[in-house]
């Protein structure tokens, strides 16, 4: 259903699984296990695996916050997107990798739940994408509001909720846990 009937390919999108990202994440470590099976699959099926590494102040460029989990490990020929935004669209050559390698569909997992991912998801859609987002492949930390605690879980939860069934006129939003996803 996606606006680009010339492309046909899905791709396995990676956002932020970096060390100073994910450090606190709420279930860490089977995130990160649930991310590193879908790489797996992505590979074996010869489906594109596109990563994603956010930079900021307290994360610059090459610094051991910065690099990718140790748990995961980007082959030499996928593509890898710099960012200093929350959408990974935003200054980024990531449509033209998308329009290169005919990609309609995205396979959306990384970090944070309620930052990056969600940004992300939202500038896929308007840009007639379609998106499977892999609820139990994404994660954040505890936050706050107004001094009011916000659980990982809930934030979390909330995004599989409010992108389940998420249509738009060129493109939609599914929500499928990590053992659903084909490629």
């Amino acid at each position: 259903m996606s606006a680009y009937p010339d492309r046909n390919k899905k791709a396995l999108l990676v956002i932020d699984v970096q060390n100073g990202v994910v450090e606190y994440a709420w279930k860490r470590d089977s995130t990160v296990s649930k991310i590193a099976a879908l790489v797996d699959q992505a590979r074996a099926s010869k489906t594109e695996v596109i990563w994603v590494q956010h930079s900021e102040d307290d994360m610059p460029l090459d610094s051991l916050s910065w690099q990718i989990v140790p748990e995961l490990k980007p082959a030499l020929d996928e593509k890898i997107i710099h960012k200093l935004w929350r959408s990974s669209f935003e200054e980024t050559e990531l449509e033209d990798v998308l329009e290169e390698l005919k990609i309609e569909h995205l396979v959306i997992s990384g970090a944070q739940t309620n930052y990056c991912v969600r940004h992300t998801i939202h500038a896929a859609i308007e840009r007639g994408l379609d998106v499977t987002l892999v609820e139990d492949a994404h994660t954040t930390m505890d936050e706050s509001w107004n001094g009011s605690p916000i659980p990982a879980e809930l934030i979390i939860a909330e995004l599989n909720r409010s992108c389940s069934d998420y249509d738009l006129p060129d493109s939609r939003v599914d929500v499928v846990a990590a053992e659903r996803v084909r490629f």
